[in-house]
């Protein structure tokens, strides 16, 4: 029996190729900090410092915030100041402050308390409807704190996620990262086990191989898997002329 060839494995349906793109690249080792267990409110507020800058940047302020204030309550009532310096190796420390700072007071007011275990308890998009609610909350710091802090079938999408998938033809190219999370959520219901592996290896694709100025397709594991090789080859050969 022959195996397929690679031009017809990457005009199969998305559905069909995500096994075998899971397979590819393989499961991911080391997991970002993001990606571990952490209690629900620990998972948000490292989403938010994790805006717009890199892991170690947003673990290192994660772990000078609770240094400095062991409680999120001492956080909620610590002036956006004393949080921002607090946070300054995260990047954009006053803006991420004042957020921080609003998203607890938000909580504490809803709840009467500084927890999220809550929605442990609340079907997934009910889940989601609270978590973006919350002030400066996106679908992608959502879907993280879904699917690493409540063991939730959600599948977050970052810019590399999106990036990759377009390239690999898992979702039109002119989806929104918005869409994108609606699609991933139908592409991979009833694979929860998938969603984690998947996010984590686009991600870490995204960042090595599959960049976003000239993608390093000779060595992409993928190749025979993305319908985009063969174009992006040629465009990159013209380029060298």
């Amino acid at each position: 029996m022959t195996s397929p060839s690679s031009s017809s494995l990457a005009a199969a349906p998305p559905k069909a190729r995500i096994p075998l793109i899971l397979r590819r690249l393989g499961r991911t080792a080391e997991r970002p900090v993001h990606a571990r267990a952490l209690d629900p409110l620990d998972s948000l507020i490292l989403g938010v410092l994790s805006q717009n800058t890199t892991d170690v940047n947003s673990g290192r302020a994660f772990s000078q915030l609770r240094q400095r204030f062991p409680t999120w309550g001492e956080v909620v009532r610590a002036r956006p100041q004393q949080i921002a310096a607090a946070i300054r190796s995260g990047g954009l420390a006053e803006i991420k402050s004042r957020r921080i700072k609003d998203i607890l007071a938000q909580i504490e007011e809803d709840r009467g308390q500084l927890d999220l275990s809550f929605l442990r308890r609340l079907p997934m998009t009910k889940a989601r409807d609270y978590l973006v609610g919350l002030s400066g909350i996106g679908r992608k710091t959502a879907a993280v704190v879904l699917l690493f802090a409540l063991n939730k079938p959600a599948f977050p999408v970052d810019t590399h996620v999106l990036r990759v998938s377009k390239r690999l033809g898992l979702i039109p190219p002119n989806t929104t990262a918005d869409r994108a999370h609606d699609i991933f959520d139908e592409l991979l219901k009833g694979a929860r086990g998938a969603m984690s592996d998947l996010h984590l290896g686009l991600v870490r694709h995204g960042r090595t191989v599959c960049i976003a100025g000239r993608p390093r397709c000779p060595i992409c594991v993928l190749s025979g898997l993305c319908p985009r090789v063969g174009v992006t080859l040629t465009s990159q050969a013209r380029r060298q002329r």
